[in-house]
């Protein structure tokens, strides 16, 4: 598959992955009435649902990162290469923070916010670690292409709940929430710290899944064929 093709893929699953996880806060941050727990519940079942969606819409085009923590492991285990995973992180950042002002727009806010909501603390960033962790984990770990979509979307809904920061487990839709102050948002301010705990994780995982599921199949994903290659299937996807 050529670069322009992956990297528009990239681009427009970013977008519209920011834009449902900002305008399902709005929304629900709006009908629940100031019912915390029911506006997070709200906010998880519209993320897990578009992050199974665009995992199965754009793997077979660009693996379905979403993601420079991600982008940066598979470079590491060779992958992906450095000059297409930095063209991935770029993307995928400027995708995120089209999605929070397209969110914004939809909700007739104003496009751009810088966000009040402060998240700090040494159990935020260990929350940020173990989510990015665990969703690098499957990333690496699943068997079968066909099982990325959920495993993933699941790991991220359960995520939401057991960790301290929600899981944001991903650095390009942090950078985008804290362009947001509504219910999502993070101020600038704690951007920083939350990815390099999100860069820990991820990089945590890598020696694990390599020692826990080291096989020629890494994560289910076979090195394609040259006729594999010339048709652009990569037979998986890669997640957030």
């Amino acid at each position: 598959m050529s670069l322009p093709r992956r990297l528009a893929a990239e681009a427009l699953g970013s977008l519209l992955l920011a834009a449902t996880v900002i305008g399902s806060g709005v929304m629900a941050e709006r009908l629940a009435g100031g019912n915390a727990a029911i506006a997070l519940l709200a906010n998880t079942a519209a993320t897990v649902a578009v992050l199974a969606l665009l995992v199965s819409l754009f793997g077979p085009v660009s693996e379905a990162h979403f993601n420079p923590a991600v982008s940066l492991v598979q470079a590491l285990r060779g992958s992906l290469s450095w000059r297409d995973a930095g063209a991935y992180a770029v993307i995928q950042v400027l995708g995120c923070c089209l999605g929070a002002v397209l969110a914004h727009a939809m909700f007739a806010l104003p496009w751009l916010q810088t966000s009040a909501h402060e998240r700090s603390g040494a159990g935020q960033w260990l929350a940020e670690s173990v989510a990015t962790f665990g969703l690098v984990l499957v990333i690496l770990g699943h068997r079968r292409p066909q099982d990325a979509p959920w495993m993933i979307a699941a790991w991220i809904g359960a995520a939401y709940w057991f960790t301290a920061s929600t899981s944001f487990a991903n650095p390009a839709i942090t950078v985008a929430r804290s362009l947001t102050n509504t219910f999502t948002g993070i101020r600038a301010a704690d951007v920083p710290a939350f990815v390099i705990a999100q860069l820990i994780g991820s990089l945590a995982a890598l020696p694990v899944a390599h020692g826990l599921f080291r096989t020629e199949c890494m994560a289910g994903i076979e090195r394609p064929t040259p006729a594999a290659a010339r048709r652009g299937s990569t037979g998986g996807s890669d997640g957030i």
